[in-house]
């Protein structure tokens, strides 16, 4: 089994990381580039990015922060937020991102996601699902969790890797920034509907919500924000807590000397 990976999730605003609780309240955390500076240094595997307003503001993402971040640090992040066409990826992978994240375009525009395989290859398409659930099922959300679709979460997944998607971040929106667990039905859902790589969003609250994701689903990567911006949990502890239950990770030598 590939190693499973930690990735914090950095939501920008206004040029600031923000955090808020099912996509409300936003509170003010640090500058992106300092704070992936930390996370590089920490041990995380990757880091996402989301100009989180982009989307409902009709404007292309900030791109200010992604030349800076891309100069801080030396692991693989993915950015997202307003990207709506093979241009808008074109200049997102200039400015240093590894992986271009699309959710609100690649549902008005589901073309998008098998032009940009095409030219740029599949392992660059993160598509981003923001999902909530219906009491039967679960429905797409556009726009930052504003606009409902008519979507289903798992058969839009489906159709997304069909088209070239390279990797599915599946984000319930009832457990976002609540810290009451991950939401293992979806995860569950999402990684039996699709041959690609799964990450989970939404809901960590301390270490053992990793354990529980990590040994019941087939999640490949695990995405919390808060959590880790505000040190509650330590992503060295983390990935020890990990290892120690025999889930693969990703093995590394830390900054202060310790090899996991």
């Amino acid at each position: 089994m590939l190693a499973r990976r930690i990735i914090p999730c950095l939501d920008v605003k206004d040029g600031r990381v923000v955090k808020g609780k099912q996509f409300t309240a936003l509170e003010d955390v640090d500058a992106p580039e300092r704070l992936s500076a930390f996370y590089d240094q920490e041990g995380a595997d990757e880091l996402v990015f989301y100009d989180i307003t982009a989307s409902h503001e009709a404007r292309k993402t900030s791109l200010e922060f992604v030349e800076k971040v891309a100069q801080t640090i030396s692991i693989p992040f993915t950015v997202g937020g307003g990207v709506n066409t093979l241009e808008d990826f074109t200049t997102v992978l200039r400015k240093g991102a590894d992986k271009v994240s699309i959710n609100t375009g690649a549902v008005l525009n589901p073309a998008l996601i098998e032009a940009a395989a095409n030219k740029f290859g599949r392992q660059c398409v993160v598509l981003s699902i923001d999902a909530k659930y219906n009491g039967e099922s679960y429905d797409v959300y556009l726009h930052g969790g504003r606009t409902k679709t008519n979507l289903d979460a798992i058969e839009w997944a489906q159709k997304g890797v069909a088209l070239g998607a390279g990797e599915i971040v599946i984000n319930s929106m009832d457990t976002d920034g609540v810290k009451t667990g991950f939401n293992l039905d979806l995860v569950k859902k999402v990684c039996e509907a699709v041959n690609v790589p799964v990450i989970a969003s939404g809901g960590a609250g301390k270490i053992a919500d990793f354990l529980s994701l990590a040994k019941s689903t087939g999640a490949d990567g695990m995405l919390a924000a808060s959590v880790f911006h505000y040190q509650e949990i330590s992503i060295k502890e983390l990935k020890i807590a990990l290892s120690a239950i025999g889930i693969p990770i990703r093995l590394e030598e830390l900054n202060n000397g310790i090899k996991l």
